[in-house]
């Protein structure tokens, strides 16, 4: 066999090993991104997406999505330092999610007079976590001069049936339904609820109304029904309305879901009830 044979017959065999190799190489890298891809937890992710509405689609900041689940695992971390003996902290209770009529938060804690805040009744009362974070939140606003004021807090499912079917009497069905929650289906049931100061639109405008508009995320306290989304809501703006979900949930509804409550519920009550 001549020089020139033996170098083409070797050069063949480097060219087709370093063919394998990258063929190989190439396999590998792809396997590794489809299974990134392909993971449970990313796989869930782009379900849940998927399948919610256009509007809520919008509000979702795009980005990183390792990063979100990241931020999802701890919100979901710190919802269970909050679990004392109940229901979910984060609980889904809307126009279409209720609670039975025998619920009643456990260890409610009623409200008395105090340094910290004001009540303007004596059969005020909130769970647990709220209420101590309401303490917290109250001395934050004492620093800053203000004295919040507690004007309603949890309800029966009774209580609310009441309330409800005062406004029907007021303003009848179809007005009732944009202010008040059918029994079974108000915030104020689970006892993690604030109506604060006067309740009633001017509230926005006063010393409380912007200091908790602008600082209550702080502390874990989150506007339910905020302006323009009372398609998303069901319920009209509601300035003085306030329910406690936790520093952590309050910060990833911010910088995921534009700051809408709804919105984030709505996806952690997917993510929990997804296989």
């Amino acid at each position: 066999m001549t020089v020139r044979k033996l170098f083409l017959l070797s050069l063949s065999f480097l060219l087709l090993s370093c063919s394998k190799a990258e063929a190989k190489s190439n396999s590998v890298a792809k396997k590794t991104e489809e299974g990134a891809m392909d993971s449970p937890e990313i796989t869930k992710l782009n379900t849940i997406f998927k399948n919610m509405n256009d509007e809520a689609k919008k509000t979702i900041i795009s980005g990183n999505k390792e990063e979100f689940l990241n931020d999802l695992k701890i919100v979901l971390n710190e919802e269970k330092e909050f679990s004392s003996n109940d229901i979910d902290l984060l609980y889904l209770i809307d126009k279409k999610n209720k609670v039975g009529a025998d619920y009643v938060p456990a260890n409610l804690v009623k409200l008395v007079k105090n340094n910290d805040f004001s009540i303007n009744r004596n059969d005020l009362s909130l769970r647990p976590e709220a209420y101590e974070n309401l303490k917290i939140l109250s001395k934050a606003a004492k620093k800053d001069g203000l004295t919040l004021l507690v004007s309603s807090t949890y309800r029966s499912y009774e209580y609310q049936n009441k309330t409800f079917n005062k406004w029907v009497e007021i303003d009848g069905l179809e007005e009732a339904e944009r202010e008040s929650a059918r029994p079974g289906t108000s915030q104020h049931q689970l006892g993690t609820a604030i109506d604060f100061g006067s309740i009633d639109y001017e509230f926005a405008e006063t010393e409380q109304g912007i200091w908790l508009s602008k600082n209550a995320y702080k502390y874990g306290w989150s506007l339910s029904f905020p302006q323009g989304y009372e398609d998303v809501t069901g319920y009209r703006f509601e300035c003085w309305h306030y329910r406690f979900i936790g520093k952590q949930a309050c910060l990833f509804q911010k910088k995921w879901f534009s700051d809408i409550q709804q919105y984030m519920i709505e996806f952690i009550n997917s993510w929990k009830n997804s296989n």
